[in-house]
């Protein structure tokens, strides 16, 4: 049986890794041997064990479940547990470095907690008096399917990093909840029980009108969910007819 090859036989990469904290930071270079089918995660760790015990990075579950390790490699933001390393450009260094949107707090991990108190502010889930004497309720199916794509978030935030409202204009620090809310909200504003209302606070308060619909958000979702069209899209259009349609308006005018 042949010997497993040394690590000196190994394929070896090139990490350019982002160091640094709040007050400023410098790209470092680290040079490792990896295995094939090995993740960016996997040289990250690598390279965290073996050359930078000090190495900042977050992560979780590494099955790109719990969207922890979000991170920009080469400029693109990705999980870096979903990146594979034979999927970036052989021989050529691979740049790793914090998401932009959100304050570093050290190497690799960002304080998102701007999103925990966004989620905060919407208003819960608030169903209707059960149809039947049993306590349940009855619900057509394509209702419950409209509302499934978005319960497949699983909160990496990649979209609100690569939103232009937050990223260039920093409109979250003035009440925009971003693409990852939004679809939240789309989840319970077309959910066949819920009652509230959360129209008027997507016009006042949450910003939707800052979105121009880019369609960024979707492209870097690690879950495929199509956030532009079936979340955003169908908001807007609930506020431009409650807010803007100009027979409506003209009965508020002359009906108080």
């Amino acid at each position: 049986m042949a010997e497993p090859s040394s690590r000196e036989e190994r394929q070896k990469v090139t990490l350019r890794v982002w160091r640094g904290d709040a007050k400023g930071g410098r790209f470092e270079e680290y040079t490792t041997a990896v295995d094939t089918g090995m993740v960016v995660l996997d040289a990250v760790h690598i390279v965290q064990a073996e050359q930078a015990n000090d190495l900042a990075v977050r992560w979780n579950c590494k099955a790109g479940k719990c969207g922890s390790c979000s991170a920009e490699i080469n400029g693109m933001p990705r999980l870096m547990c979903m990146t594979r390393l034979d999927m970036l450009p052989p021989g050529e260094p691979i740049t790793i470095e914090p998401i932009q949107s959100f304050p570093v707090i050290r190497d690799l991990v960002t304080d998102v907690s701007y999103n925990y108190a966004a989620k905060k502010k919407i208003k819960p889930f608030k169903p209707r008096k059960p149809d039947a004497a049993d306590g349940t309720w009855r619900m057509d199916q394509q209702d419950v399917d409209r509302v499934q794509e978005f319960r497949k978030c699983i909160e990496c935030y990649l979209c609100q990093n690569v939103c232009h409202v937050i990223r260039d204009h920093g409109k979250h620090e003035e009440g925009f909840i971003g693409p990852r809310f939004f679809v939240h909200v789309a989840a319970l504003e077309m959910h066949p029980l819920d009652t509230e209302d959360r129209v008027p606070e997507l016009k006042k308060t949450d910003g939707i009108g800052y979105c121009n619909i880019t369609k960024c958000c979707t492209v870097v979702c690690p879950e495929h969910i199509t956030i532009t069209d079936n979340a955003i899209i169908p908001l807007k259009e609930r506020v431009a007819d409650r807010f803007y349609d100009p027979i409506k308006r003209m009965f508020r005018v002359f009906g108080g």
